[in-house]
């Protein structure tokens, strides 16, 4: 017999296969999901509806270009890199700024699991471990 976590992972992979339109998350979609397993007695609400949220989240972390920087980041930069994203993922990519000192130089940008290195931290570190 299948465990209680392995049927609230199926339950929530069907919630989410409902949640997705045209290839992105639909808010009301996801609040029909969520208003159903309130009003409907489900078998482990809080298992599946972790499960549901971590699916949405990756989803949703998958349409943001998280652009870490050194200095200063230019408007006209995020949205080369929005506009680059976007025709590498083909699906509408936001670029959001973070600053981090400890890049010393360049960037780094993580879309989903995805990471893009141009950084004096990142080229210093692949340069340690090579020698």
């Amino acid at each position: 017999m299948a465990s209680h976590a392995k049927v609230a992972q199926k339950f929530a992979r069907q919630l989410f296969a409902m949640s997705v339109v045209d290839g992105t998350v639909s808010a009301d979609r996801v609040a029909g999901v969520l208003e159903y397993v309130e009003k409907h007695n489900v078998p482990n609400p809080v298992m599946v509806l972790k499960a549901y949220e971590r699916l949405v989240s990756i989803e949703l972390a998958k349409g943001v270009a998280v652009v870490e920087h050194a200095g200063e980041i230019s408007a006209a930069t995020l949205a080369a890199i929005e506009s680059a994203m976007s025709k590498k993922y083909g699906r509408a990519v936001k670029a959001r700024a973070e600053s981090n000192p400890a890049l010393l130089a360049g960037m780094r940008v993580h879309v989903g699991d995805d990471t893009y290195e141009s950084s004096v931290a990142g080229q210093l570190a692949a340069l340690g471990a090579s020698v």
